[in-house]
């Protein structure tokens, strides 16, 4: 019995180790087509698109109930104690430094790179990864530094999206539900948010767009086991993207300022 129990932790210690090292393994692949640069910019665009501009519905819903929620929860104590005047800031440093970057990361992961994991999963279980190496195209170039590139950037941009609605959702819920004026709002926001809190964010959106393209990449064009590796793969990537942008987000809390 006990053998079993330390035959399985030994088992689930290497299948992790070889996960990091092809994760590892997949960002230095990437880094080498990045110096100089050399992939597809069409596939890029067309990722560009199908990442962002499909996702705006669905983060700009969250992002504005997410702040609504936070000002709803905050009004309690902050009437309270007579704090109403914080409002304003408390909204903008949450969002900003912690809960627009993390959350929508999190949607993103499960949107975005779930999707990704599967496309490229469907495409080597067809055999389509097998063509483009071929024809001498290498799937890296073509298929994953376009989607590498597209994640960071439309989480980055995102993230902006969703703070900005976020703010207008908390300042919106707060005037009608919590009985704190646009201006008490909006004077404690201009004058106790800052630049670094802004940057500290957008920051932590970009590591996590990379995690989350890495992640999904590699569970995707490692699949095997025809349909039902692909669902598990999926599976894999979400946990392990969701793992990362915890872990990554608690390391750059005390790195950034």
């Amino acid at each position: 019995m006990a053998g079993n129990f330390f035959a399985a932790v030994g088992a689930s210690v290497l299948n992790l180790c070889a996960e990091v090292g092809g994760i590892l393994t997949l960002l230095f692949r990437v880094l080498i087509c990045l110096l100089p640069p050399r992939f597809d910019l069409d596939e890029t665009w067309r990722n560009l698109h199908k990442m962002g501009v499909r996702s705006v519905p669905i983060i700009v819903l969250t992002a504005f109930f997410t702040g609504g929620i936070m000002v709803i929860q905050a009004a309690v104590f902050v009437k309270k104690f007579g704090a109403t005047s914080l409002v304003g800031w408390g909204a903008g440093y949450a969002v900003f430094r912690e809960i627009g970057p993390m959350l929508l990361g999190l949607m993103f992961s499960g949107r975005v790179g779930s999707n990704n994991t599967a496309e490229l999963g469907t495409m080597v279980v067809t055999e389509q990864i097998d063509g483009l190496r071929a024809l001498s195209i290498d799937p890296v170039r073509y298929l994953i530094v376009p989607r590498v590139l597209s994640m960071i950037v439309m989480l980055f941009l995102l993230t902006i999206l969703g703070d900005v609605v976020a703010i207008v959702g908390a300042a919106l819920f707060g005037t009608v539900l919590a009985d704190v004026s646009l201006a008490s709002f909006w004077v404690s926001f201009s004058q106790n948010v800052h630049v670094a809190d802004v940057t500290h964010g957008l920051i932590k959106a970009a590591v996590f767009g990379f995690i989350v393209a890495l992640t999904s990449c590699h569970f995707g064009i490692t699949v095997k086991g025809g349909a039902v590796g692909v669902g598990r793969a999926v599976n894999n990537a979400v946990v392990a993207a969701a793992l990362g942008i915890v872990l990554s987000d608690y390391l750059l809390t005390y790195a950034l300022p």
